[in-house]
């Protein structure tokens, strides 16, 4: 990503971590007090969808990305006593952030990243702190003809017969398309995404993972309505990325956000279900421009505002930049009644560049 910075990109780190018996894989980076962004993966991918896109945002933010159990490198859990369940995944990722001290945070979901998160965020308004939604669905608009065998057989009544019916979604090729079908420029996604997406699909009980997961989000469809009551009442500062071809949602799925969240920002993309792929220079770029002139600066406008004291100091710790661009400058200098002046530093301490705003004398 062209930024003008040659430094290094930040390391990424691969761990696991035990929740309630369940080794949970994930990959992290980024400094751990700077502000925090969740990434949620979709079918059938892990983590593994947000390699790229990880170390490109891990400048600005502490990111973590979570594998659900019976996907990617976590732990497979016998079906017969596991439930795989969208309940049960957003519990696991639910404690999996409390563990690793993710209590308020930025939230990007794709796909069943929207059915985990949405659970996560609606019984704990006050985690979220914005939200980033690329090809997730929450509308009964947004689906494609794809989801027919799954709408007008297996969620009607599960069987040998309507299981028949959506096992090529497990196939290579089928998994193959998702990650083709829609995009541009095919020759910028790697044939790793499906062969290793496929070889996870070859461990003992994995299909049969995924065949009860299909049968279950049929419940997230009846959750649609308390979700999109959810966004109309929070307004969470909101950032869409569609892909406009994809596979399993509509571009009408899309739009269909626009109604419970007017203020929403959205970007329509020439792409997939998987539109980091081809798409991650211009993701990536407006996930730092967003945060930094929507979230951040009326966070620092707040804590301005709210000062009784000449300055106020804030730290690359708190906001992951070390110096505001003129559009967010502006900003703050709008909302605060441009009683202000702007000094770029470094901390005495550990020498982080830090922001340090303060009033100004009137003349």
């Amino acid at each position: 990503m062209h930024n003008g910075n040659t430094s290094p990109l930040p390391a990424v780190s691969c761990g696991t971590l035990s929740v309630d018996g369940v080794n949970i894989a994930y990959r992290e980076a980024g400094n751990p007090g700077s502000p925090k962004l969740v990434l949620l993966h979709g079918f059938p991918a892990s983590s593994h969808q947000y390699r790229n896109l990880i170390p490109a945002l891990a400048s600005w933010f502490h990111v973590i990305s979570p594998d659900y159990p019976g996907f990617g490198n976590s732990d497979l859990p016998d079906p017969a006593k596991f439930s795989y369940t969208f309940d049960r995944l957003s519990e696991i990722t639910e404690s999996f952030l409390k563990a690793k001290g993710f209590d308020r945070y930025g939230l990007f979901v794709q796909d069943y990243g929207g059915p985990v998160g949405f659970r996560i965020v609606s019984r704990h308004p006050e985690a979220l702190e914005w939200l980033i939604i690329q090809n997730t669905n929450a509308y009964e608009v947004g689906f494609t003809e794809a989801w027919g065998g799954l709408r007008n057989a297996l969620w009607k009544k599960r069987t040998p017969d309507t299981e028949q019916g959506v096992a090529g979604l497990l196939e290579l090729d089928t998994i193959k398309a998702v990650y083709l079908h829609g995009h541009k420029k095919p020759e910028l996604i790697s044939p790793d995404n499906w062969n290793m997406d496929f070889r996870f699909m070859e461990r003992p009980n994995a299909r049969r993972v995924q065949m009860d997961l299909f049968y279950d989000y049929r419940k997230n469809v009846e959750l649609y309505p308390q979700w999109q009551n959810f966004l109309r009442k929070q307004q969470p500062k909101t950032l869409i990325f569609w892909g406009q071809n994809d596979i399993f949602f509509t571009r009408e799925g899309g739009e269909a956000y626009l109604k419970d969240l007017p203020k929403a920002e959205m970007h329509r993309l020439e792409s997939g279900h998987f539109a980091v792929e081809d798409c991650l220079e211009p993701i990536a770029a407006n996930i730092h421009r967003f945060y930094e002139e929507e979230v951040l600066a009326e966070s620092l406008v707040a804590a301005f505002n709210g000062q009784a004291v000449c300055r106020l100091r804030v730290t690359q710790h708190e906001t992951g930049v070390g110096q505001l661009r003129a559009s967010s400058r502006r900003r703050v200098a709008r909302q605060s009644g441009n009683h202000w002046d702007l000094q770029a530093s470094r901390c005495g301490t550990c020498r982080a560049p830090e922001i340090e705003f303060g009033r100004r004398r009137a003349s």
